[in-house]
């Protein structure tokens, strides 16, 4: 059976994050602590205890941790009306990169880990990060990966250097994947590794200057400088790590489309509103084909987005992995949105290039989105072989 209905209590508790968004949180979209490398962990605690007084902090967790245990289709919903706001998903604590790395922390740690790593970011307590890229290769492609790892039996000992590190500076809970050398006592590959922030060996070099600032404290430059952990530090089984971020990447992509898709639509908002009230030659400039056409096109493409979710959601809650779907997703609704973002930048036309509203923020962020957990071409190049094989 298909069925595209929204039951009424997830309804009403889409109007209820969508109302709390407006409402409390994006007033501080003027915030000066909303800095050109994202928001500032001062403002982000602030915003985390708005969405705690009303109780919607953290829903996509486990019970077992407090959460609702959204399905993939809820988050979707909620995702989609707390991305209203980049701030938005902030607040509830469902960003990336720590939506991400909850996750996989919840199906790899062990109990010990979870209590140590994951319930504090759970709760909204500190942040985490996932170090994989490095400057030397290691990203689209993490068979690159040069940063490593050796094992005495005791300790391990990681050296390296990454970069494009989302919120390195003043996380906590830090996930490293690094390249465990042969030893006698694990299997050698790609592993992943916990650590906390504070400790000695971890290097923030400098935070770096992008585009987009929707992440809070922006994107680092780390150097692991004979970071020295504990066995109890290895996250899940050695020689795993490839398999473990294809765990944590399927659902990670959606959930960057979920929240974008809340984005566009508030951008295409501000543009439908423009060009009711702008007149030019006249009329509302709306009613001119050329402006009604590009709302038109945005209206096509935020259906088709929401349908496409939608729909790799729906497999994975039946039990499917959806690489395939969710690369098919990621690529299309990446590319969409931006094109979405980009009309409404050319409806408002003059104040579309200036902060007088947020489109123009949305569109830099936008641009990103068509990078972050892979970029368009790596997806299609994974959808192309998956075509090709039949």
């Amino acid at each position: 059976m298909i069925d595209f209905a929204i039951p009424a209590d997830l309804a009403a508790e889409r109007d209820r994050v969508r109302r709390f968004v407006i409402d409390k949180i994006v007033p501080y979209e003027r915030d000066p602590r909303l800095t050109a490398h994202g928001p500032t962990d001062e403002l982000r605690q602030e915003l985390v205890e708005l969405a705690r007084a009303e109780k919607l902090l953290t829903v996509q967790a486990p019970e077992s941790l407090g959460g609702r245990g959204l399905t993939h289709i809820e988050q979707a919903v909620i995702y989609e009306a707390a991305g209203w706001s980049t701030l938005g998903p902030v607040a509830m604590n469902c960003a990336a990169p720590d939506e991400g790395n909850m996750f996989l922390l919840s199906k790899v740690a062990d109990p010990g880990q979870v209590q140590r790593f994951l319930a504090p970011v759970v709760a909204g307590h500190q942040r985490s990060v996932f170090a994989m890229t490095e400057p030397d290769g290691a990203g689209s492609d993490p068979a690159q990966l040069s940063t490593s790892a050796t094992f005495d039996g005791e300790n391990f000992t990681i050296n390296g250097r990454k970069w494009l590190i989302t919120g390195a500076n003043g996380a906590k809970t830090w996930i490293i994947m690094a390249r465990l050398a042969a030893n006698p006592h694990l299997p050698e590959g790609p592993t992943l590794f916990l650590a906390d922030g504070d400790q000695p060996g971890i290097v923030i070099e400098r935070t770096m200057n992008t585009m987009d600032r929707n992440y809070v404290a922006g994107h680092g430059v780390v150097r692991f400088d004979n970071l020295v952990l504990p066995r109890e530090a290895l996250l899940g089984e050695a020689g795993q790590a490839l398999r473990y971020a294809q765990l944590r990447l399927a659902p990670a992509r959606l959930t960057h489309c979920m929240r974008w898709l809340g984005a566009a639509e508030r951008a295409q908002s501000i543009a439908i509103e423009h060009a009711r009230t702008r007149t030019a030659f006249g009329k509302p400039i709306g009613e001119h084909e050329g402006v009604s056409f590009m709302l038109a096109d945005n209206e096509i493409a935020l259906h088709q987005c929401r349908l496409t979710i939608w729909h790799a959601c729906w497999l994975m809650d039946n039990g499917e992995k959806a690489r395939h779907e969710s690369s098919i997703a990621k690529s299309f609704v990446s590319e969409e949105l931006f094109k979405v973002a980009d009309r409404c930048v050319q409806v408002l036309g003059g104040i579309g290039i200036s902060d007088e509203t947020v489109v123009e923020m949305i569109f830099r962020d936008m641009r990103a989105f068509r990078l972050y957990d892979g970029p368009t071409e790596v997806h299609k190049y994974a959808i192309g072989r998956k075509v090709l094989r039949g």
